[in-house]
């Protein structure tokens, strides 16, 4: 027998209503908070970042491949992992979706990540992606718009992400930074260890990248930085919860259930 609360077609009706009103605020308010981040002052990027693609050496001009607006996906894909982060691998699925109609709107998505050009064409091919890719590595893209960060800012300086500091870990400590502490992602078989076994790290070095999205425009020859969000601010673009959220049980979570698309065993993907 179900635990959750059942009622008449009427009752459901009424209920819903009142959802509905509160759905319509919320739209509302997203509206507003689109409008506002629209709204922000443009930043000139002065520095000369370079970046490894499929077609060779390129500026960030160039990521935005003849467009006037450019969304760039932090990619958690260190130098050190051996394969790409699951929950970002997990937003990245849908972006070949729409990529297409964003280019046909004079946008274009690239992520971007730190690791070699050759292991993301490798892990790109694996997975089936098709999206532009740059490689940052050796450079200051990352460290410079904060989800790049340093074993030193880990453990002595501390690290500047999603716009507050966290405190600086000892080298022996479990978890790297305030932030992974308050995800209550603790211990040794927590979520972030989980995460970070799946990118053949540990956590220091799992958590050494964040998760982001960047947002730039270029007119009159010159680029400018408009917008970027971090951590939770990146759920809108996870679209597996968008569809949870809808589902009856919600998101109905206990760890890390998520993988990789081609590592899901045949009975969970059964149809």
């Amino acid at each position: 027998m179900t635990m959750h609360k059942t009622g008449t077609r009427e009752e459901w009706l009424a209920a819903r209503l009142e959802l509905l009103d509160a759905e319509k605020a919320l739209t509302r308010h997203s509206d507003a908070l689109a409008r506002q981040r629209q709204e922000l002052p443009w930043v000139k990027v002065d520095k000369a970042y370079r970046f490894d693609t499929d077609k060779g050496i390129a500026s960030l001009a160039d990521l935005f491949q003849g467009r006037s607006q450019l969304l760039v996906y932090h990619f958690m894909f260190g130098p050190d992992y051996t394969a790409g982060c699951p929950s970002c691998s997990s937003i990245a699925d849908g972006f070949d979706g729409f990529a297409v109609h964003l280019a046909n709107h004079d946008v274009t998505l690239a992520a971007v990540s730190r690791a070699s050009l050759a292991k993301l064409q490798a892990y790109k091919r694996r997975m089936g992606w098709k999206f532009p890719w740059a490689s940052t590595r050796g450079g200051d893209f990352n460290f410079d718009f904060d989800v790049g960060f340093t074993e030193e800012q880990q453990q002595k300086i501390g690290i500047e992400y999603n716009y507050r500091r966290e405190a600086a870990a000892p080298a022996q400590a479990p978890l790297a930074g305030k932030s992974v502490q308050e995800w209550q992602l603790r211990g040794e078989e927590g979520p972030v260890a989980q995460m970070a076994a799946m990118t053949g790290t540990d956590v220091a070095t799992y958590t050494r990248d964040r998760p982001g999205v960047s947002a730039f425009v270029f007119q009159d020859g010159v680029v400018y930085h408009t917008y970027s969000t971090y951590a939770r601010g990146l759920d809108g673009l996870w679209g597996m919860y968008q569809w949870l959220d809808r589902a009856p049980l919600g998101r109905n979570e206990q760890g890390v259930w998520w993988r990789r698309h081609d590592e899901y065993g045949e009975h969970r993907a059964a149809s």
